[in-house]
């Protein structure tokens, strides 16, 4: 009997509990920037022009680093086109090229924002597209 009497009492405490974990299980974990519009670079040096053409997303921890993105994305564009032109056939035929330039892109981002504004929360960056043409 006392069992009988327990249960409903077991049953509201779980459903209370799971109502107040539920608001966190809905807050954003991960704020996705798109940077708009695609880049477009030619790059290799002499010789036949050949062309770079990403997509990129920002993956950021904060609204205040989404905020100093956006704020300073003439910069952050400025530095990821001189990366792109900069790199060769080589580093662009292999997934660890390819992986490489991601990561320098995300070092270049978090830098622009820490010196100006003294904001973390950039956490990587995403090729949505990368089209090379040779």
């Amino acid at each position: 009997m006392a069992l009988l009497c327990g249960l409903p009492l077991m049953v509201y405490a779980e459903m209370t509990r799971a109502e107040d974990e539920e608001p966190e299980a809905l807050a954003p974990k991960a704020i996705y920037l798109p940077i708009k519009p695609s880049f477009v670079v030619n790059y290799g040096g002499e010789g036949r022009l050949k062309y770079i053409k990403a997509d990129l997303t920002v993956r950021l921890e904060t609204s205040e680093a989404a905020a100093s993105v956006r704020h300073h994305l003439p910069y952050v564009r400025n530095n990821v086109v001189r990366l792109f032109s900069s790199q060769t056939d080589e580093t662009l035929e292999s997934q660890e090229g390819k992986e490489l330039l991601r990561q320098e892109v995300l070092k270049e981002i978090q830098k622009i924002i820490m010196e100006e504004d003294g904001v973390e929360g950039v956490k990587d960056v995403l090729f949505n597209a990368l089209i090379v043409q040779k």
